[in-house]
């Protein structure tokens, strides 16, 4: 019963080990930032196969997480602000895509490498955030975060930058951060449906081999948000995402 599966995924019970802690640390993060999957776990998987396939397994995986954090809250949701965003993250997520399958590996690597360690920088660097931005925030914030949640996994942070800075309330903004990300998993989800993608069986069956990893993870994050800061947690996460990212950025140099 198991050499269907042993055929299609070639892993090693180490490799099965690193990949199932990477797949649960990420979901740990998401269940209590709402974002990020693709920060924590792009980095350990880059090790066993392409970006091109690390993004779509974990928008599949994505797709149900989100929804998960979404149901909940949706009547806390800022219907003006999520329709504000959503053309502009749709231009943004096909963009990706296109460039998430035409560009080389090894140049997704190092854009993986530089955008990760980016980010982690700029989360411990920057301190305070604006008080309150223009809706016309809306273009950049929507249109590059679709970009780099098509092309890498994770454009959560932005919409959580704008949200925050538009909405007084946390859980509105928090509320309507999950719809959007709901929204980007579906447009992503159809991108790659459309592009044939998941004709892939091993991707399938890798997504579905870790899901229950994936609900362990959301449901540990959930444990945490009750005993532990989230901003203290978050800064220690982001201190190993940019640990991650420099590693990657070496790998593409020493190729």
């Amino acid at each position: 019963m198991l050499d269907p599966v042993l055929t299609l995924l070639p892993f090693s019970a180490v490799d099965w080990l690193v990949i199932v802690l990477g797949i649960t640390a990420a979901y740990v993060v998401f269940g209590i930032a709402g974002f990020g999957t693709a920060l924590v776990a792009g980095p350990v998987l880059i090790h066993f196969m392409p970006l091109s396939r690390i993004i779509p397994l974990l928008v599949l995986l994505d797709f149900v997480a989100a929804f998960g954090n979404w149901l909940p809250a949706r009547k806390a949701v800022a219907r003006d602000e999520l329709l504000r965003l959503l053309p502009f993250m749709a231009v943004g997520c096909t963009l990706g895509v296109v460039f998430l399958l035409q560009l080389k590996a090894d140049v997704l690597l190092l854009l993986m490498g530089l955008f990760v360690s980016g980010y982690a920088a700029y989360s411990l660097a920057v301190k305070t955030r604006p008080t309150q931005l223009n809706a016309w925030w809306a273009l950049p914030a929507g249109t590059v975060g679709g970009l780099f949640g098509a092309l890498f996994g994770s454009g959560g942070f932005l919409y959580a930058l704008y949200l925050n800075a538009r909405l007084s309330a946390t859980e509105q903004a928090r509320a309507t951060q999950s719809a959007l990300i709901s929204c980007s998993t579906v447009v992503r989800l159809g991108l790659f449906l459309l592009a044939g993608v998941y004709a892939d069986t091993a991707l399938l069956l890798l997504a579905a081999c870790l899901l229950p990893v994936m609900f362990a993870g959301l449901w540990a994050g959930r444990q945490l948000t009750r005993r532990l800061s989230r901003e203290a947690f978050i800064r220690l996460v982001t201190w190993l995402v940019l640990a991650s990212g420099v590693a990657l950025i070496g790998r593409y140099f020493s190729l």
